[in-house]
């Protein structure tokens, strides 16, 4: 999908995408090119970043996350909590998007942790918060101690109400936030995408090959612009579609029902790709929220599904296909965007580097699904409790995939509490009619505070040092 968007995403909205990683790489290379001056303040960066790094990570003598957080029993401000993962690589990322996007990252941070769990802290008793968290999988049941914010059955009460609140309804608000933010950024986007799309068929076709083999050197398309063709993702979708209805691997009591399947997977691709592309040309990959567009995947192809009248037991497999290929689209997509940030701005041939990514794919891919294969082999001791794969049990919890499988059934037995997805989806549709950018606020709100705050802490330095360079210019 990245190969017809790489133009419109990569080179014609180079100045509003940074992708920090992508920069970052690319300065790097530089860098080491110059040498010089230029390398040196590169490699004084890298070598500080090294030093914290272990000073943090290893010997433990700066705190990795250092929290300051109120009582729930506070009478004003409830569980409010302040927090932050103080990484080299969360200050270069805020660095390089500057202060102006790292700030809406960080106000969506702000309003979950300082405004949203505050109140719920305020108005929902412990008890159904730990129900809540139970309907999603993270508690067995009330009487069970642990989970989300340590629920202790005793007192009736969590050891961290505000970890126990963002899990339970922050989550999910943010979730909604950012499939609405996603999908306004991608209606604003469309002309420039369908652009792209022109612009890739129109190179595709054979009279303009023909014609590009007449041309000479000089009038030919520049080493720098040349794609990969995109028949290659025309063709490739309709492989992946027969392959899906074709494979017996694939759940489905019908070949409609695959079929279904296979056309969601390319809909909520491209979608998901797109989205997954832009976040993180905004805040870098590290921070890219995969699982809030696995969750908005999930609840759309669960209404789809809906629609048809499928519903049920034995179409939760088919949902979570869907849900998982999203998943590693969206991932994937935010690796290749940064990928192709960096090829752009050293001057690098775009199809080599689509080539090699797709070896990367293959190769990755079959390293990723043999680990996952023996790390869901169940060991003697858990086929003795009769348990038959080792992800998902006490060994491998897989909080996430619980969520997941909870969000699906409850979607396909009408027993999803949709409010929380719709406050999102409202919070994100006020602040794009206010000018501020929805996608990057939701993407704050969803990710905790901790992340988003050194975050904008290297965008608040990117600002004053910029201010100070241009104080010493006058």
């Amino acid at each position: 999908m990245m190969i017809p968007l790489r133009r419109s995403l990569i080179v014609q909205e180079h100045g509003t995408l940074p992708y920090p990683e992508g920069t970052a790489c690319a300065s790097v290379l530089i860098a080491g090119e110059k040498g010089g001056d230029f390398a040196k303040t590169a490699y004084q960066g890298l070598g500080a970043a090294l030093l914290y790094a272990l000073l943090q990570k290893v010997l433990h003598v700066i705190a990795e996350v250092p929290v300051w957080a109120t009582k729930q029993t506070n009478r004003y401000f409830p569980s409010a909590q302040v927090a932050g993962e103080i990484t080299p690589e969360y200050l270069g990322v805020g660095y390089i998007i500057g202060f102006r996007i790292s700030a809406v990252l960080v106000g969506g941070g702000i309003l979950a942790w300082l405004g949203l769990i505050p109140l719920l802290a305020s108005l929902v008793p412990g008890d159904t918060i730990a129900l809540q968290l139970q309907k999603l999988g993270y508690l067995t049941n009330l009487q069970t101690a642990g989970g989300p914010g340590g629920w202790n059955p005793t007192t009736h009460t969590f050891a961290d109400t505000a970890a126990a609140i963002y899990r339970a309804y922050i989550r999910q608000i943010g979730a909604g936030a950012v499939t609405a933010g996603g999908f306004m950024t991608l209606i604003k986007t469309i002309p420039t995408i369908v652009s792209s799309f022109k612009q890739s068929f129109s190179r595709s076709s054979l009279s303009a090959i023909e014609k590009e083999d007449e041309l000479s050197g000089s009038y030919r398309t520049p080493r720098t612009e040349q794609d990969l063709s995109v028949r290659i993702v025309i063709i490739g979708s309709i492989l992946l579609t027969a392959l899906m209805v074709v494979l017996p691997q694939i759940p489905g009591d019908s070949i409609l029902t695959k079929l279904l399947i296979a056309i969601l997977v390319i809909v909520f691709g491209f979608f998901f790709v797109t989205v997954a592309s832009r976040i993180v040309g905004l805040i870098g990959s590290s921070s890219s929220p995969v699982s809030g567009m696995t969750i908005a995947t999930i609840m759309g192809t669960s209404l789809v599904f809906i629609g048809f009248g499928l519903t049920g037991k034995v179409y939760e497999p088919a949902v979570l296909v869907v849900g998982s290929m999203i998943c590693v689209a969206a991932a994937n997509a935010g690796g290749t965007s940064q990928d192709l940030k960096t090829g752009y701005l050293v001057g690098a041939t775009p199809k080599y580097q689509q080539m090699a990514l797709f070896i990367g794919v293959i190769v990755s891919s079959l390293v990723v699904g043999a680990t996952v294969k023996i790390l869901d082999t169940p060991t003697p001791d858990l086929l003795a409790q009769g348990i038959t794969h080792a992800i998902g049990s006490d060994k491998f919890p897989a909080p996430q995939g619980t969520l997941m499988a909870t969000l699906i059934k409850g979607l396909l037995s009408f027993n999803l509490d949709w409010q929380f997805v719709l406050v999102g989806a409202f919070i994100a549709f006020v602040f794009e009619l206010v000018g501020v950018s929805a996608l990057a606020f939701a993407v704050g709100l969803y990710l905790p505070l901790s992340t988003t705050l050194p975050i904008f802490a290297g965008g608040w330095l990117s600002r004053l040092l910029i201010g100070m360079r241009n104080a010493k210019a006058l």
